[in-house]
């Protein structure tokens, strides 16, 4: 079993339960279980600013899903939400990042692990900090000694998920 961590964000569409519903198909994923998540939390876009606030989160599982196969598992999900792709950085109701699998680093074309944005990110990092305050991010050591140059980057919890 491999110890993964998915970022999950949404704007559209009911965002709050756009993640909630998300975490809950985590779950179901085979051969996936979930075992935590973060609480939400409110950021800005980090893209273009003529849409809405983004809800994020992120949830710690355990898998036997190889990480491609994980990848194309978040995408199915995505794809159930009716994700569409209409521009960088833009309003989505979901989008899934795989951010951590075990300490892996890998870079295909399809995917990069560590994810490339989990150190610049407050709503990528504060929530991984508050489910795993010690976790180690493979070559780029402990996460939480990112958190001091993420201060100025807006975010907001929202409410405390319920801990599976």
């Amino acid at each position: 079993m491999a110890t993964a961590y998915i970022g999950l964000g949404s704007n559209l569409d009911h965002p709050r339960q756009q993640i909630k519903d998300a975490l809950a198909e985590l779950g179901l994923l085979d051969q996936t279980t979930l075992l935590t998540a973060s609480s939400l939390y409110s950021s800005p876009p980090m893209g273009p600013a003529d849409q809405p606030d983004y809800i994020n989160a992120v949830a710690q599982i355990e898998t036997m899903l190889q990480p491609l196969q994980l990848l194309e598992a978040l995408q199915g999900i995505e794809q159930a939400h009716h994700r569409i792709r209409k521009r960088h950085w833009g309003e989505r109701t979901l989008d899934l990042d795989l951010l951590l699998y075990d300490d892996l680093e890998m870079l295909t074309p399809q995917l990069q692990i560590p994810h490339p944005g989990i150190t610049q990110r407050a709503f990528v990092l504060l929530p991984l900090l508050e489910i795993a305050p010690q976790i180690v991010i493979p070559g780029k050591g402990q996460a939480k000694k990112y958190r001091h140059s993420l201060k100025d980057q807006e975010i907001v919890k929202l409410e405390v998920q319920l801990q599976t």
